[in-house]
């Protein structure tokens, strides 16, 4: 599993054990990537660990919840003891927190708040310093079209989106002249087992995902695989001005102001 383009990286993906974050890991370790993996399910983190390192993956992995500051931080310090000091990160680990905005609980707003947006800041707080120093770096923030429009009955997941692109745009600035890159990647709808849980949650699943299909101007939704492609560009050295925007991953869905 070897590859060029990212063959000087070594990059933190958070929520790596499945999903877009093991979409990222696998197109990553392809392309000569040295990896920390983040996931708080410890166990099928390990498991998809075995099998990017059978393929021959460099990695080493940290079951840790991103909101435990500390726990990141001393997964940031076993990995750059184990494969060279941190250059790049990837914010990828996030949850859903949907419902009413007035029978949202102040648990669903710690929690919404403390993953996708609290979490992000924790992995950002403990490899700045090692970007800085070592000359500069880059930060790819996994966000979402949450982060610009609305779904109604969301709340507050939207608001925890447009506040991480909002850090994304902070932090790319203040950042700039010591070399490190701050984006964002903006997915749609997205194949993950998420999405498929959500389908499964009506009485006729397979109409759920025909009416999710046919809201896209493509009549399809993308795939992990996709949106790792998208993110192996924006980490790389391949934009290097690109920085403290958002690049949106979608097929048009936020585009088009209704279905056809």
């Amino acid at each position: 599993m070897t590859g060029m383009r990212l063959h000087t990286k070594r990059i933190m993906i958070t929520g790596a054990a499945q999903g877009i974050g093991y979409a990222m890991a696998e197109a990553f370790a392809r392309e000569g990537a040295s990896l920390l993996l983040l996931d708080r399910d410890g166990a099928l983190l390990a498991e998809g660990a075995r099998r990017l390192t059978k393929a021959g993956a460099t990695l080493v992995t940290a079951a840790a919840d991103i909101t435990d500051a500390m726990a990141v931080a001393k997964a940031v310090e076993m990995a750059n003891g184990a494969i060279g000091p941190l250059n790049a990160l990837v914010n990828n680990a996030g949850i859903n927190v949907f419902s009413d905005p007035l029978e949202s609980t102040d648990a669903d707003w710690s929690r919404c708040f403390d993953v996708n947006l609290k979490g992000a800041w924790n992995c950002c707080r403990a490899v700045l310093p090692g970007l800085i120093e070592s000359g500069g770096g880059a930060i790819l923030n996994i966000a979402s079209t949450h982060a610009f429009t609305i779904i109604p009955h969301t709340f507050p997941y939207p608001l925890a989106k447009h506040a991480l692109l909002g850090m994304t745009k902070s932090l790319g600035l203040e950042y700039a002249k010591r070399g490190v890159r701050v984006n964002a990647l903006a997915p749609g709808y997205v194949a993950t087992q998420k999405v498929i849980d959500y389908w499964n949650g009506f009485p006729d699943p397979e109409t759920a995902k025909a009416e999710t299909l046919a809201l896209h101007p493509g009549g399809r939704i993308a795939t992990p695989e996709e949106i790792a492609l998208a993110a192996l560009f924006m980490i790389s050295d391949e934009c290097p001005f690109m920085n403290a925007t958002c690049l949106t991953i979608d097929g048009g869905l936020s585009v088009q102001q209704h279905p056809a």
